[in-house]
């Protein structure tokens, strides 16, 4: 393993605590690190990936195991994905249990409230971050604002949405 990949494999451990609600809130700080910061893959590979990982059956951390394939094929997937995983497992079962002993007690419920609007926010920071890195020209923010009208107003798929989407990318319209 190379000493970039153990490294990302760090940071993956830090930041798999902050990302209470899942990936999609710290996109931002992995887009940084991974493009901005250290060079390991292009902004467009990294959209590229995310978009892949969303289409795809199953949890968002599977963005996660991307990366970590992208950096070091698939044994990096896989160890990736464990050492992003682990972390939140073990607090979630201590969690479990504090939440059977200190359920009711007021400061723990002020905490519980406290987490929600601090994972909103940085989902907005992550959503803002892929907008504009992968809108090019007008035409793509408006493509965005209509997916995002209809992910949030229909019940339609998210794949279909990225198809349509997909659609007008082929016919040249963007």
């Amino acid at each position: 393993m190379t000493e970039d990949f153990l490294q990302l494999l760090g940071y993956l451990a830090g930041y798999s605590l902050m990302a209470i609600g899942g990936v999609n809130v710290i996109l931002a700080e992995l887009h940084r690190l991974v493009v901005a910061t250290q060079g390991w893959m292009t902004a467009a590979d990294f959209a590229t990936l995310f978009a892949l990982a969303q289409a795809s059956p199953g949890p968002n951390t599977l963005f996660v195991s991307l990366i970590g394939w992208h950096m070091a094929g698939i044994p990096g997937g896989v160890i990736a994905t464990v050492v992003f995983t682990l972390p939140p497992v073990i607090v979630a079962t201590l969690a479990a249990r504090l939440w059977n002993a200190w359920g009711e007690r007021r400061w723990f419920r002020t905490l519980q409230m406290g987490l929600a609007p601090l994972t909103i926010g940085l989902m907005v920071a992550s959503a803002w971050l892929l907008i504009n890195t992968a809108a090019v020209s007008w035409v793509s923010y408006a493509i965005t604002f209509a997916a995002a009208t209809a992910a949030l107003a229909t019940r339609a798929p998210p794949v279909l949405i990225l198809a349509v989407a997909a659609v007008i990318g082929v016919l040249g319209l963007v």
